[in-house]
């Protein structure tokens, strides 16, 4: 079956808007210690693994572009969780890496979200948390 626009409240991107401002409201309160702001916890989660990136990998993790993320980079580099130096071979490019500091944030949120996570998730069938995957991968898919 294919899916038909509802012109209703049950729109399926404004649930998900409200679902994302709700979860970033959850997600802020709870980490408020850490003194970030949510485009600051998306950037740590996303280097949570360790792995260092580029400016632009990490923008297209994050949603971002990278011109927008160089000021969420300037914040955190200035509470020393990241350092950017250049990658070996290519000068143009910068690399963001996770200090001590930013590693122990990145835990943090990495562990808080995953508790969100299994708190909203934990009731719900897997064919329905598959759904909602599709779903999300079906519209940053028409982004591209």
């Amino acid at each position: 079956m294919k899916y038909e626009s509802v012109e209703s409240d049950r729109s399926v991107l404004l649930a998900l808007q409200r679902a994302t401002h709700a979860t970033l409201h959850l997600i802020t309160t709870a980490l408020v210690d850490l003194g970030l702001t949510a485009s600051e916890i998306n950037a740590l989660a996303n280097l949570a693994d360790g792995e260092s990136r580029t400016v632009s990998q990490l923008g297209a993790a994050v949603g971002s572009r990278p011109t927008t993320l160089t000021s969420v980079l300037d914040r955190l580099e200035r509470r020393g969780h990241i350092t950017r130096g250049t990658l070996a071979g290519d000068r143009r490019s910068v690399l963001v890496e996770l200090t001590d500091t930013g590693r122990a944030a990145a835990t943090l949120i990495e562990e808080t979200l995953a508790g969100v996570e299994a708190r909203a998730l934990t009731a719900l069938p897997a064919d329905a948390v598959a759904g909602f995957h599709a779903v999300v991968d079906a519209l940053i898919k028409e982004e591209s």
